[in-house]
């Protein structure tokens, strides 16, 4: 287990690491659901569901999906034999932390603002992203780098969508929906075809 793994692993831990979450995701491992139906199962208040989810979420554990105004969890399935694999080998882990060197000059060669240069610096490393942001601000940042991936007037099919997105995230469904549902890119109905939106369409 190399030192990217192993940081992976503390923050996987880190993200199961409470009672009510592992119970979570035991529940969503069978279906998906709304944090109002989490909280009546849990007997939590939703924000307190919602900080759950959003812990959960952030490292790739729960994929989102959007119903209307509604919001479903489920588990990420193969994000979570990525976990399961991590502690089979949890023995293999280094005595020693390896410091990894990032390459941040791609971000600074982006035209782009300080302060959303600072939210790519902490939340990738060498060009992949290491966990999904909680906070919409930053989520939204995030989108705005994954948009420069793709190429402004061309169609991709979903699988080519995933692929693209898969080199930057294993949750490229997530991201998928996401650049959807916040406008960066529109969607032939049924799934067919994908494109980035046009200047003229963008409402953020």
């Amino acid at each position: 287990m190399d030192a990217g793994q192993s940081e992976d692993l503390l923050q996987l831990l880190k993200a199961v690491a409470d009672e009510n979450r592992l119970r979570m995701v035991g529940l969503m491992s069978e279906r998906a659901y709304t944090v109002s139906e989490m909280a009546t199962v849990f007997d939590l208040t939703e924000p307190t569901v919602s900080h759950h989810v959003s812990k959960l979420h952030s490292v790739g554990l729960l994929r989102l999906r959007m119903e209307g105004n509604q919001r479903f969890y489920s588990i990420n399935e193969k994000r979570l034999a990525t976990l399961k694999a991590y502690v089979n080998g949890i023995e293999k882990l280094p005595a020693r932390a390896e410091k990894v060197k990032a390459n941040t000059a791609w971000i600074e060669a982006l035209e782009w603002n300080e302060a959303d240069k600072k939210v790519l610096r902490d939340y990738t490393a060498n060009g992949k992203l290491t966990q999904i942001p909680v906070k919409t601000a930053k989520f939204l940042v995030v989108l705005r780098w994954l948009v420069t991936k793709f190429q402004p007037g061309t169609h991709y099919t979903e699988k080519q969508v995933n692929t693209i997105l898969g080199t930057a995230h294993e949750d490229f469904a997530t991201l998928r929906r996401s650049l959807v549902d916040y406008g960066y890119m529109r969607r032939e109905r049924g799934g067919g075809d994908y494109w980035l939106t046009p200047e003229n369409e963008k409402t953020q």
